[in-house]
C-alpha cells in the first residue's frame, strides 16, 4: 500500500518499528533509570525547547489539560482563550471543561488564522491561559512570527500564561527557521506529540520552569498518566528525534509542489496557497460521502490512501482532507497527486475515468 496519509500503517508496522527501536537499546540500561528512554526523552526536549524540565506524558490531552489546570489554579482563573477551531475544543471533547471546570473563550474567526486585534478582544476579561497551535491545524496556516511575538505580548500584559500546541512543531520551525528554543521562549508551557511529526507509538512530553512541572507530575498522577513502563513510547520517539528537523525542510517543499500543481489544475484547491508548513487541505467540490467512497474503491482497486479523515466543509456539497507530507507522501509526484484527485472526483459524480 502507498498513501498520501502521514499515519498510514506501511511505514507504522510494528515489526519495522520494533527494529528501528532495538537498535537504540542497550540492555545493560535499566529502562526506567536515570538513564532510561523516558529520562532520556524528557532531558533531550527539555534542552531542545530551552526549558528547565519536561515530563512524560500518555497522551497529548493529559499534557494539555494539566498545562491549563496548573495555570487555572496558580490565577485562580477559570478561563482560558484560544482559536474557535483549537484541538482541545474540536477534538477532545472538551475535556477541560468536564474534567477541570474550565471555560473556552474563543478568539477570532472559525475560518481564519487569529489575530492580535481579535486576542485583545479575548482577553478583556484577563484568562488564566491563552493557546496557542502551530500549525493550526484544521486551517493550515500559522501566524507571521512578528504577529506571534505581538499576540503572546498581550496575553502576558493581561496576566495570562502563554501555553503552545506543539504537536507539529517540527513542521512550525520549518516555516519560522528559527531555533526550537527560540520559537518555546514565547511560551510557559510546551506540549509537543510524540507520534505526530516524531512518528512514534503514542505519548507526549510537556515541557516548562521545574515549579511548573513538579505541579505537572501530580496532575499526571491524579489523571492517571503516571504509568510504569512508558518506555517503549518514549523509545518510539527517539528514533527519529535526531533526524526529522533536518527532513522537515525537503517536506515543506514537497508541500508547496503539490499544493502549487493542484491549484495549477483547477478541480480542487490547496489552501493554504502556498502551504507554510508540510501540511495543508484539500477542497473539493464533491459531497463528503461520495468522495469517501471513491476513495476506498481507489485504495481497493490501486492500494493508495489518500487520508485518514475526510471532512465536510462549511459550504454544503464540499469537502475536504488533510495532506501532512512525511515520508510517505514524498513517493508521490504533484502530477501525480492531481491524476488520483481527477480520478477521485469523476467516481464521486458517479463517472469511471
Amino acid at each position: 500500500m502507498r498513501s498520501l496519509f502521514l499515519h498510514a500503517p506501511n511505514r507504522r508496522r510494528p515489526r519495522v518499528m520494533l527494529e528501528r527501536m532495538l537498535a537504540l537499546v542497550d540492555d545493560d540500561t535499566p529502562p526506567d533509570g536515570p538513564e532510561g528512554p523516558v529520562a532520556v526523552l524528557e532531558r533531550r526536549l527539555a534542552d531542545l525547547l530551552g526549558k528547565e524540565r519536561a515530563l512524560f506524558f500518555p497522551s497529548g490531552t493529559m499534557a494539555q489539560q494539566t498545562a491549563l489546570r496548573v495555570h487555572a489554579d496558580r490565577r485562580g482563573r477559570r478561563t482560558f482563550a484560544a482559536h474557535p477551531q483549537t484541538h482541545l475544543d474540536v477534538w477532545e471533547e472538551q475535556g477541560y471543561n468536564a474534567v477541570h471546570g474550565l471555560t473556552l473563550r474563543r478568539a477570532g474567526d472559525p475560518y481564519e488564522l487569529m489575530t492580535a486585534k481579535d486576542l485583545a478582544a479575548a482577553v478583556g476579561e484577563p484568562p488564566a491561559a491563552v493557546v496557542w497551535e502551530l500549525p493550526q491545524r484544521d486551517l493550515g496556516g500559522l501566524p507571521e512570527w512578528d504577529d506571534l511575538c505581538e499576540q503572546t505580548a498581550i496575553a502576558r500584559a493581561a496576566g495570562a500564561a502563554t501555553h503552545l500546541d506543539g504537536a507539529r512543531l517540527w513542521e512550525a520551525q520549518s516555516y519560522y527557521r528559527r531555533p526550537f528554543d527560540e520559537i518555546a521562549a514565547l511560551f510557559d508551557t510546551v506540549y509537543v506529540s510524540l507520534y505526530k511529526s516524531l512518528q512514534g507509538v503514542r505519548g507526549a512530553v510537556l515541557a516548562s520552569d521545574a515549579a511548573t512541572v513538579d505541579v505537572a507530575a501530580v496532575w499526571r498522577q491524579r489523571l492517571g498518566g503516571g504509568i510504569g513502563d512508558a518506555w517503549p513510547l518514549a523509545l518510539a520517539a527517539l528514533v527519529h528525534l535526531d533526524t526529522l528537523a533536518d527532513r522537515m525542510p525537503a517536506y515543506r517543499e514537497h508541500a508547496i509542489a503539490v499544493a502549487a500543481a493542484i491549484n495549477a489544475d483547477g478541480a480542487a484547491r490547496a489552501h493554504p496557497d502556498p502551504p507554510q508548513t508540510p501540511l495543508f487541505h484539500v477542497h473539493l467540490p464533491a459531497d463528503r460521502r461520495a468522495v469517501e467512497q471513491a476513495g476506498q474503491e481507489i485504495l481497493a482497486e490501486h492500494g493508495v490512501q489518500l487520508w485518514g479523515r475526510v471532512r465536510p466543509a462549511s459550504e454544503p456539497g464540499r469537502c475536504a482532507f488533510e495532506v501532512t507530507v512525511g515520508e510517505n507522501a514524498m513517493e508521490f509526484t504533484p502530477d501525480e497527486v492531481v491524476a488520483l484527485i481527477h480520478d477521485l472526483l469523476a467516481r464521486a459524480a458517479g463517472r469511471r475515468p
